[in-house]
């Protein structure tokens, strides 16, 4: 199960969805896992979550987007939601797009702070600092993904127990930045 944010949510796409990385410049088709036809119009998140799912030799996926001013309160709640059904989550989101001189949009000096507030929760498992993302700045910076991020808060809050979170790479390619990080709930 993955969760993601896009102008197109909120919506689910189940395992009979498809698409393809055409309009990335490469056609590489990608399934939830059934034989649907491609379609051209995939959300990215969608497509991620299909290359990852074939990659893994997982059966199949389903995709949950959030349209990305979605509030935080209803972020949460889905968290809640998806924690009572899921064995594992994939959160996709993305960092700032303003952040240095290679980025597609002019650099913004509180780039850095933003995504320093993002890369530290994500390391710490620090949910009151992923519910405190001010949707008004993450959308000037270009954090389109602020609202799967903040489903995050909720999985915890549902599931209990003790987390550890391991942030695993944390830079910023040709302008944008990208996290990637695994949160395990301790035993």
């Amino acid at each position: 199960m993955a969760v993601g944010a896009d102008r197109s949510g909120p919506r689910v796409l189940g395992p009979d969805s498809a698409g393809t990385f055409a309009g990335f410049g490469v056609d590489v088709p990608v399934t939830l896992g059934g034989t649907a036809p491609a379609d051209p119009d995939f959300p990215l998140p969608a497509l991620v979550t299909g290359l990852l799912r074939e990659q893994a030799g997982a059966r199949s996926a389903s995709v949950h987007l959030l349209a990305p001013d979605t509030p935080a309160q209803e972020c949460r709640r889905l968290g809640e939601s998806l924690a009572e059904e899921a064995t594992g989550l994939l959160v996709l989101a993305d960092g700032t797009n303003c952040s240095d001189e290679r980025s597609p949009y002019p650099p913004d000096q509180r780039a850095g702070q933003l995504d320093e507030q993002i890369r530290t929760a994500l390391a710490d498992v620090d949910t009151d600092r992923l519910q405190a993302l001010d949707p008004e700045l993450c959308a000037e910076l270009g954090v389109e993904g602020r609202a799967a991020l903040e489903v995050l808060p909720g999985v915890v809050a549902a599931s209990g127990g003790t987390w550890r979170g391991e942030l695993l790479y944390s830079a910023t390619p040709y302008g944008v930045t990208y996290h990637v990080a695994t949160w395990t709930r301790q035993p």
